[in-house]
Formats: structure tokens, sequence, C-alpha cells
């Protein structure tokens, strides 16, 4: 990420490769040490081997995140036998001792719970005591800060114009998410690169994108994957940048980006949509508070400056890069 200046991103989100989850060992096994440790059976030094890798990207990560700026990382844990021994190998635990270490803030973490209803999820001896094991239903979004609270001017336009409703607030800001369904992780139809992605679903980096930054600000990606990231940093009005080292997915990101501008007016109309049955049926039908940009009424007066992107046109202006043109 050497292009990147010091303390040019905003805010990071992203969901690195989980370690020791299957379907990365081929990814992490181009580490002949950790290839030798998964042969023979040397699970938690792969682990940490396996993490050492990926704290290499969290470096770039700091060098480039602004000071105040923000890193949400999804990630879950992983459960594998080896060589007859099930255990846990707790990723959010290792991922938040290095943003620790490194001088950063830990803020109140989201669990992505997601349910699931195979049969066979109980993993174990089934009704007899005690070697069963209780059943992995969710994952990890954690938060970290670079420093202190990000200062702005006393009335700063932008930031008031990048308001979220109260209601979203409401949902948005529980420490439990249970309403997001995970995605498919096939790749169908895409004919190139790997057969299986690791694709969180649009909401969850469109959610923390409009948290935690402004319109116009930066938000970085550096396992962008099918670029679930960017796509929802383009419809929340945000700059983005983000980093694959699988070349082959470049087709599958082209073909989603290219679709942003239908994507985010979706989403906007949605929003507006939602709020204003919402405002209907609530206690803002008495609210003193008017949306300057949209008429209705509100809850409070953080929201009446609320004003979400439009986009007219989304241009290539060269290799992986594009334009966006909002109204």
């Amino acid at each position: 990420m050497e292009e990147l200046h010091p303390g040019s991103i905003n805010l990071v989100v992203t969901s690195p490769p989980y370690p020791m989850i299957g379907m990365w060992d081929g990814l992490f096994g181009s580490d002949p040490k950790i290839r030798r440790a998964l042969e023979t059976a040397d699970g938690k030094r792969a682990h940490e081997l396996m993490h050492r890798s990926l704290d290499r990207v969290w470096r770039e990560v700091d060098r480039a995140l602004m000071p105040s700026g923000i890193a949400c990382v999804n990630i879950g844990d992983a459960t594998r036998t080896l060589d007859g021994e099930f255990r846990l190998y707790p990723n959010h635990v290792r991922i938040s001792r290095f943003f620790i270490e490194a001088g950063y803030d830990m803020l109140p973490l989201v669990l992505w719970r997601k349910h699931s209803n195979k049969p066979n999820k109980f993993m174990g001896s089934g009704m007899i005591p005690p070697n069963a094991y209780v059943t992995l239903e969710h994952e990890y979004i954690l938060i970290f800060r670079k420093g202190g609270n990000r200062q702005f001017p006393r009335e700063d336009r932008c930031r008031r114009r990048s308001a979220y409703f109260r209601e979203e607030r409401n949902t948005w800001f529980s420490d439990v998410w249970s309403d997001l369904r995970g995605v498919s992780q096939r790749l169908n139809g895409s004919g190139k690169g790997r057969d299986r992605s690791a694709a969180y679903p649009f909401e969850l980096p469109y959610r923390l994108i409009n948290m935690y930054s402004l319109q116009g600000d930066t938000v970085l990606d550096p396992f962008a994957g099918t670029g679930t990231t960017t796509l929802a940093a383009m419809a929340s009005g945000r700059n983005s940048v983000g980093y694959e080292i699988d070349a082959m997915l470049e087709p599958v990101i082209e073909s989603r980006v290219i679709r942003a501008g239908e994507i985010a007016n979706s989403i906007a109309a949605e929003r507006l949509d939602r709020h204003s049955r919402h405002a209907d049926n609530s206690s803002n039908a008495i609210s003193p508070y008017i949306s300057r940009a949209y008429g209705f009424k509100v809850k409070t007066s953080q929201e009446t400056d609320l004003e979400l992107p439009v986009v007219e046109e989304v241009g290539k202006t060269g290799p992986c890069k594009y334009k966006v043109t909002y109204r």
C-alpha cells in the first residue's frame, strides 16, 4: 500500500481471511512454515503464524490511517480438529491484541449473529456430557480508534449532512446484529478466480461507513474480495481504496462497481421510504423538526440537515479506477 500517504485514510472496513478456516489454507499455506505446522497438526503454531502474516497488513493499515481514524474488522473465530483434537482458535482475540498493542483504543464491539438451521450444527457427543461443544453462530465486528475523538468545526455542514435517522441509530448501534443474513460464498457465474469468496452482506459495511465516517471521507479495504466495501462506500458518498491479491476477481468487482448508481439510489430511496413510514407511525408525527432536504418530520434537530447522496454516473478512469458523479 505504498501509494497511500500516511494519515490519508479516515476509515478502514474489512474482513480478512480467517486463520484456521479450511478454505483459506491454500492462501496461508504459501508460507512453508505455516504449511509445515498444518501438516504436523500443530494448530497453535499455525494459528499464530497465520496472524503474523496478517500483521503485515495491519501495520500498513496503521500507517495509512489518520489520527482519530477508525478501523472496523469483521472476523470469526475458527473451530478445527487436528490429529483428533478439537479446539477453538480465537481470531478476534489475536487481532484485538495487535491493535491494542499498537496503541489503539478498543471501542465496544458488535456481535453479528448468524443463525444456522443445519441439522448437524451441534458438535460433540449429542445429549451425553461432557464432550459436546457450543454452536458457533456469530462473528465479531471489532472497532478500534487511533487516538482520541475526531475534532470538527463547531458547525460542520458535511458532518450534519452525513447524519443518520434516529431509528437507524437505535438499530445500528446495538451490540448485537441479528437482522443481517450472510451471503452465498459461491462466485456464481464468475468463470474466473477462486470459486468461493468470504463476502459479507452489503448492509454490513454500509452501516459501518455511515456510522464512522463523513461524506467525502476515504475508506480503505485491504482485503477487497468482491468489492463489497468499495460498493458501500460509493453508495454512501465516500471515496474508497481497495486491495485484492487475486487479480482474477477484477471482473467480478467491476461488474458490481458499474452498478453502484443503481444500488446507491435504491438504498437511498429505501431509507427515505422507511423513515417516512416510521415517522407516520411514531411520535415523530408531532415533532417540531423538519428535514430541510425532504420536508418530512424528523425526531431531532441533528437530523434536519441529513441528505443522502444520489449517484448520477459511474465512469471508469483507468485500470481498477472509477469516478462517481453525485447530483
